[in-house]
């Protein structure tokens, strides 16, 4: 059951002092503008109206959820933060002397609305900056950027270890809930592991055949990962037969263990075959190489940087206005290309704000004609886009004006603010795994940031 307002004040507040119930200027106006009952329209659908444990109210939850990404705090030091403070307490419209909400809590929220309920958010935000009037949309730029996986950087020895790993360990658990009692699945954890770090020791030799033995290793790890696999397939296809015997009696977490079985198997059996590809000289195909066991959706992402050439996760588009709002987001599987995503990021600016932005400008990776035509049919008056490889003439004429040089170099600023995002609100990792956990985690990301700037141009 949804519950959107808390508790009153409770009469110990009238005890403390003025100061002590003043918040920072930046809290009390983001306070006010999340006072609107348009805010917790996007959760209604996601609770029952009258059956059900009351959730805690939606305006501490997106008060908690706010100083979770604005200081880069877990779930527990989040809820361990607000209990041991007045002020965010207040903030959090949390009586005095009250309980503060569990980190799980919390969680299970999140995730159970997910993307739907964020984008529901941010829309009804920036709806509410276009009724203010402070929504500037005369100057658009665009950029991409990656949004880290939650995962360690994976090799394919690595990832076949934790896959054998980790299928033995669900197959014990299995086996413990009752499932699959007499289908055998070796544990090979310990010979594949000393396998993948054997591989290490020997790239540090100084030999000729050191590379012979480390492929002679990995040929060895995907053949145990092949055959680990096989059994585990028989694993589940008995734990199944059982529990469409039990039919409804079967618990949740017996089925949830068989789901991850299943899919752990898979995802092994498809990192061998990445391994048998690269042993016969023969590159993965980055658009659906598997890079992690739990995250399926995470991609290898080459942006060309020095530090970072290659990442791994999500493409994200972000576009932003000369007050620094996010105007619009999205966040893609794999490396898209950039320029057919511009033209409908545009389109929905404007049937947010009603009007056609004047001017759109993004870096030379959107610089395509069929781009500069889509924006100007939609009503785009001046598109600056930078074209691809070596301009003509009558090209190079247009990109040498002032005006086309002035809107290049405003653009650069759109590294600027993403990295403002990713550093001051957490956008730089996704904590929540495959492509709607992305997509969720990005989207209070953006939130949380234009609360703070939206809240600043209404003050």
């Amino acid at each position: 059951m949804l519950r959107t307002v808390g508790d009153q004040p409770t009469l110990w507040e009238s005890l403390l002092p003025a100061t002590a119930l003043r918040m920072p200027a930046e809290l009390e106006r983001v306070d006010r503008l999340l006072d609107d009952v348009r805010f917790f329209e996007p959760y209604r659908s996601f609770f029952h109206v009258s059956l059900g444990r009351p959730s805690i109210p939606m305006e501490t939850y997106l008060r908690l959820m706010f100083l979770k990404s604005r200081y880069r705090l877990g779930y527990e030091a989040l809820c361990r933060e607000v209990a041991d403070s007045i002020t965010w307490q207040r903030f959090c419209r949390i009586p005095w002397g009250g309980s503060t909400p569990h980190s799980t809590t919390l969680m299970k929220i999140t995730t159970r609305c997910g993307e739907t309920a964020v984008a529901a958010l941010n829309e009804a935000l920036l709806a509410k900056a276009v009724e203010a009037k402070v929504l500037k949309t005369n100057r658009l730029r665009a950029d991409t950027t990656v949004i880290e996986a939650n995962v360690a950087y994976p090799t394919d020895s690595g990832l076949l270890a934790k896959g054998v790993a980790k299928m033995a360990k669900t197959a014990k658990k299995l086996k413990a809930m009752g499932l699959a009692t007499r289908t055998r699945l070796a544990d090979r954890t310990r010979s594949v592991r000393q396998r993948a770090r054997s591989i290490n020791a020997n790239l540090r030799r100084r030999t000729d055949d050191k590379l012979a033995e480390v492929k002679r290793i990995n040929g060895e790890l995907a053949d145990i990962g092949d055959r680990v696999a096989g059994q585990a397939d028989a694993v589940v296809r008995n734990a199944r037969r059982t529990l469409r015997g039990l039919g409804d009696t079967a618990s949740g977490r017996a089925r949830a263990a068989v789901d991850e079985l299943e899919a752990t198997a898979a995802a092994t059996r498809k990192i061998a075959e990445q391994t048998r590809q690269r042993l016969a000289g023969v590159k993965p195909d980055g658009a659906t190489r598997v890079v992690s066991l739990h995250d399926g959706d995470a991609r290898p992402i080459s942006k060309g940087r020095l530090g970072k050439p290659t990442e791994f996760g999500y493409k994200a588009q972000i576009v932003d206005n000369e007050d620094g709002v996010i105007v619009d987001h999205n966040v893609e599987i794999g490396n898209p290309p950039d320029a057919p995503m511009l033209e409908p990021a545009i389109a929905r600016i404007k049937r947010r704000a009603g009007t056609t932005p004047r001017a759109v400008t993004a870096d030379r990776g959107y610089g395509e004609a069929d781009v500069e035509d889509a924006l100007r049919n939609i009503g785009v008056r001046y598109v600056v886009l930078p074209r691809k490889g070596r301009p003509n003439a009558a090209r190079r004429s247009i990109e040498q004006r002032r005006a086309f040089k002035r809107m290049v170099r405003w653009r650069t600023g759109s590294e600027g603010r993403i990295n403002c995002v990713k550093r001051d609100y957490g956008l730089n990792r996704t904590r929540l795994d495959g492509i709607n956990g992305a997509r969720t985690w990005t989207g209070h990301a953006v939130f949380n940031h234009n609360l703070t700037k939206i809240s600043a141009l209404l003050a």
